[in-house]
């Protein structure tokens, strides 16, 4: 039987697996689909407290199913699993009995930030949340324990918490937490219980399956751009091609009398259709437009000008970020001395979901539908742009469709309640796939010059690196108070190398450009730890040293670093011979807290073309929440970096953004993705390491030291693809 010409395709899948043996419900131990990752244009603002609320973070119904509030952002890095079974650790509760929903920034303004901060960026969802989350279900378990021990009238001390069921061991007596949840709610603990040490976990470090993954195989899940909401309207839109410009004038005539569009809105710097019935109506029309704008002076800039301006400004004054010993007097003793500059273009986010918002502006209440990687944030920024209070804005945060920095920006919030406003309807805005490509915030274009000096052994005794690039802080509006020297994502990478050079000096000369630069996964990093490796790479070579036992040699003393090395290197079979046309090539660093080392293992053709055939990645987070969303978060990140490395750039032409979707602008797909090996170490110790960006930066590296010893050409500048390795006569 046919399914019906209105049956959406997401409906067809949901359908079919559920008549195909009922995948759509919960398997085994998994919990329920996060159910609040649906977009409706229901509000729970109005109902921001649940009936059977312990506090505002748990919930738990009478038939023992619990709602655990989740405040930050899931865009596939497997948060909102793990924060849920930070609680979940503490609390003792019923791993399969658990639900999650995102938690509300409405609520987390009228409630002086009961939720704390609401971000996801950084890898430190984790970091940053996970003593808060553990005192949340330490609190909650032991104001049940209380709730039980009071009906019994017995000491809490005798009573025990194990699968959602307190237990009084002396007289065998039992109650489930969805009995006594009413009464535990009414307590307050005279103090906070202690939480449990790394040692005393029992459910943290298990493997647990993701919690958004089924909505998202059964095609119920919602992301931001499946907001529907009743009497909206659509809106496309295009801004001016050069950052910074504006718009001078458009003529409405060539839509006018168009069937369903509604309006033609000015925007300071773009021009918007609105339009009912589908967005593709709206971008329709907008594409009979020709719009006139004012590029200032920017227009007249290209990629090769501001090549040209990145590398003289070397030679120019530097803010310092490392100086350890003498440089200057150690490179006169030298044996040999390198010089090598490395260079890395502009890149997009281009996360597989553009950019999109829906809003419903009214005089004294604003509702936006969007995803976001801060719902306080995005709170703060709409309650802004509208006029309100914040107290007044009810951001629904949906599922999102890929971040990695981008969306916290808001300025595709800002752009829908702009229209809105004008139209005076809902309306859901959704980005192209060129505008979220040339209207991005970029990864900074970065300039390094590396000089260094070795002893009569190859060894390095001296070396220096000069960074030039733009300053994210500076594009995003944002200070950091206290901050001294350079800020931190400049040098990423480079000042916080592990390698044991007595004498090391990093600086940085910041020059901006008219390009908006804002934080790109694993920021200043994803770039420098390509240029350091790889030059790195060239001065062991030049006297003949394994590039492993190079790296050994210089990471004497430091077991944490050793340690992820070695593992990469063993599972990644250095050593091994391998056939003429293939190479190994290996890169290390430290980000977010977490040592990551990559051996990557690639074949170059006589014709030149590149086939990276397996990465070994060896990972230390110090400890870990959910060993298998880790593992995929290494996957993630490497193929992130991956398609960097071989593919990304963006060029300017007459200050524009010249790429625009993906047949100018290259992903790794399918095919081209390597084997990947994970090793997961956790090593301990005082901090906690992030998953979600270490395995981007090295993989630049591992594969341009592959590629040398594949066929001896080094590698200097990304991407890949823009070099002849061709080995053919």
């Amino acid at each position: 039987m046919n399914a019906p010409a209105t049956l959406s395709r997401r409906a067809v899948i949901r359908t079919g697996v559920t008549l195909a043996g009922g995948l759509a419900i919960g398997i085994g131990a998994r919990p329920h689909a996060a159910l609040a990752a649906t977009v409706t244009p229901h509000v729970f603002d109005d109902e921001a407290t649940a009936p059977h609320e312990i506090d505002a973070w748990i919930a738990i119904e009478p038939d023992d199913s619990m709602l655990i509030r989740y405040q930050r952002a899931e865009m596939g890095q497997g948060s909102m699993t793990a924060l849920p079974m930070i609680i979940n650790e503490e609390l003792h509760g019923d791993w399969s009995k658990v639900r999650v929903e995102y938690a509300s920034a409405n609520r987390n303004h009228r409630e002086k930030k009961i939720y704390g901060d609401m971000f996801s960026n950084g890898s430190r969802t984790i970091r940053a949340s996970r003593a808060r989350m553990q005192q949340v279900g330490a609190s909650a378990r032991e104001r049940l324990i209380a709730a039980a021990a009071a009906r019994w009238n017995v000491p809490s001390s005798e009573c025990s918490a194990a699968m959602s069921v307190v237990s009084h061991p002396p007289s065998g007596r039992t109650l489930r937490y969805g009995e006594l949840a009413a009464d535990a709610a009414r307590i307050t603990l005279a103090k906070e219980p202690a939480i449990k040490s790394p040692d005393q976990f029992t459910f943290i470090g298990k493997s647990q399956k993701r919690i958004d993954v089924p909505p998202k195989v059964d095609g119920s899940a919602r992301f931001g751009i499946d907001a529907q909401v009743p009497g909206m309207v659509f809106a496309a839109i295009a801004a001016c091609p050069v950052a910074g410009g504006t718009l001078k004038s458009v003529d409405e005539s060539p839509v006018a009398g168009l069937p369903g569009v509604l309006k033609v809105v000015r925007l300071p710097n773009a021009v918007a259709v609105v339009a009912t019935g589908t967005w593709w109506r709206a971008r329709q029309a907008l594409a009979r437009l020709q719009p006139e704008w004012d590029v200032g002076a920017a227009g007249s800039i290209d990629s090769d000008q501001l090549s040209r301006a990145f590398s003289a400004a070397l030679d120019g004054p530097a803010e310092l970020a490392r100086n350890t010993g003498d440089v200057e007097k150690a490179f006169p003793g030298a044996v040999k001395t390198f010089e090598a500059i490395y260079e890395t273009p502009y890149l997009s986010h281009s996360p597989m979901e553009p950019m999109n918002a829906t809003v419903h502006l009214q005089a004294d209440r604003l509702d936006v539908w969007v995803g976001t990687q801060d719902a306080y944030e995005a709170t703060e920024a709409a309650a802004k742009f509208a006029g309100l209070e914040p107290e007044q804005v009810y951001l629904h945060n949906a599922f999102i469709g890929g971040g990695f920095g981008r969306r916290d920006a808001n300025d595709e919030i800002g752009q829908a309640i702009f229209i809105a406003r004008q139209v005076g309807r809902p309306v859901k805005l959704v980005w192209t796939r060129e505008e979220d490509t040339r209207h991005d915030n970029f990864r900074p274009h970065a300039v390094v010059r590396f000089k260094a000096g070795v002893d009569a052994e190859g060894t390095p005794t001296a070396w220096s690196m000069r960074v030039v690039t733009s300053s994210i802080l500076a594009s995003a509006k944002i200070t950091f108070p206290g901050l001294k020297g350079p800020e931190p994502m400049a040098v990423a990478g480079l000042a916080n190398n592990g390698y044991n050079v007595p004498n090391t000096l990093v600086d940085v000369v910041m020059r901006n450009t008219h390009l908006p630069v804002w934080f790109w996964r694993a920021p200043g990093a994803n770039q420098h730890v390509f240029a350091i490796e790889s030059f790195l790479d060239e001065i062991g070579s030049a006297s003949g040293q394994d590039p492993y036992q190079f790296r050994r040699k210089l990471l004497a003393g430091k077991p944490d670093w050793l340690r992820v090395l070695d593992a990469a290197a063993e599972k990644g079979d250095w050593g091994k011979p391998l056939p003429k046309g293939r190479g190994r090539g290996i890169a290390i660093c430290e980000d977010t807290d977490s040592l990551c080392a990559q051996v990557a293992e690639v074949t170059v053709s006589a014709n030149g073309q590149v086939k990276v055939d397996r990465v070994t990645v060896a990972i230390d987070t110090h400890y870990m929440v959910n060993p298998l969303t880790i593992a995929e978060q290494m996957e993630g990140g490497l193929i992130y970096g991956l398609t960097a490395a071989l593919f990304g750039k963006l060029t300017v032409k007459n200050g524009a953004i010249e790429q625009g979707n993906f047949d100018t602008y290259q992903m790794v797909r399918m095919a081209q993705a390597p084997k990947i090996d994970v090793v997961l170490l956790a090593s301990g110790g005082p901090r906690w390491g992030g998953a979600g960006e270490p395995s981007t930066p090295p993989i630049g590296g591992a594969v341009a030291n592959a590629i040398f010893a594949a066929t001896g050409k080094r590698i200097r500048s990304l991407p890949i693809m823009d070099h002849d390795l061709s080995t053919s006569v």
